[in-house]
């Protein structure tokens, strides 16, 4: 099977050989991202990406990601995955505001 990322590179689109790709390197949690994608869970603010999980959202930034699997585990989360699906797609929603802006202090 080939490489998805190579793939996402070259093509620039989510086609059925990339969706297979990606659940064969990265099983449920590339099923999980490519949900979080096919129902436009990804946001691009101006500093942040915020990918809207189960348990609310959560913000990737330079590789990290909030969310509790990643602090333990420090490998790829669904989040991430759909985040880099998101910027080689450019399938993601704009949203033209600062995203620390709207956290609650």
């Amino acid at each position: 099977m080939s490489d998805p990322w190579t793939l996402l590179g070259e093509r620039k689109i989510l086609d059925d050989e990339i969706r297979a790709a990606l659940v064969a390197q990265f099983g449920t949690r590339g099923k999980k991202a490519l949900d979080a994608i096919d129902h436009h869970l990804v946001k691009k603010y101006l500093d942040f990406f915020v990918v809207t999980g189960s348990s609310g959202d959560y913000v990737i930034s330079e590789g990290v990601c909030t969310c509790p699997d990643f602090a333990f585990r420090q490998k790829p989360c669904w989040h991430l995955i759909a985040v880099r699906i998101a910027e080689a797609t450019g399938i993601f929603e704009t949203v033209d505001t600062w995203y620390q802006e709207t956290w609650k202090g």
